[in-house]
């Protein structure tokens, strides 16, 4: 059963006073919805709020969705309006503020304690780069490895939703753009394979 599908039936038992599978499409969907919310730019601390507001405006408007099989898309549609909508009031509210100089942390963050400096820094630099090569990659590319990489079993036909390619096409599209990922890792000399 699809994503799509199980959300059908979780708005249809939740109408009906059930709540199992609704627990469990929110459970599946979630990293779905993370991913969308992240990949309009949402920062991360603020992304679990936008997603968590998705819910309850589902929940809120569980009764008015008229049919059950365009939940995930109400869904979807939903968190990349959420999305839009917080990261203009995150520009906004960055525009009007202006730090002290007491403010800034010249500091920077402290690394865990259980983690060396050493390790701290590779792994910091690690990430960088595959961040930094992974923003060179097409941006369908981009919201297809976010969407793969948030599920434990991918749902193709979310992905497809959300990216509006053929369900067909996602599985070799993923491979593709897995492989240039690769390819560019590759190309950069401070990549190191471990």
């Amino acid at each position: 059963m699809t994503l799509g599908e199980r959300g059908a039936r979780a708005l249809v038992e939740y109408r009906e006073g059930r709540t199992g599978a609704f627990e469990a499409f929110v459970r599946d969907a979630t990293p779905l919805l993370w991913h969308v919310v992240r990949g309009q730019g949402v920062a991360r601390e603020q992304a679990e709020d936008v997603v968590q507001g998705v819910w309850v405006s589902f929940v809120r408007h569980a009764e008015t969705i008229r049919e059950p099989q365009a939940a995930l898309a109400w869904l979807l549609v939903s968190a990349r309006r959420a999305a839009w909508s917080a990261v203009r009031g995150t520009r906004a509210a960055a525009a009007r503020a202006r730090p002290l100089p007491d403010d800034i942390d010249e500091a920077g963050e402290v690394p865990d304690a259980g983690v060396g400096p050493e390790r701290h820094l590779l792994e910091t630099e690690r990430d960088r780069t595959l961040w930094r090569v992974f923003a060179r990659l097409p941006e369908r590319c981009r919201q297809i490895l976010r969407c793969v990489a948030a599920a434990d079993r991918p749902d193709y036909r979310a992905i497809a939703e959300v990216t509006g390619m053929k369900v067909t096409a996602v599985g070799v599209t993923r491979g593709r753009c897995l492989a240039k990922l690769r390819a560019l890792l590759d190309q950069d000399d401070r990549w190191e394979w471990s």
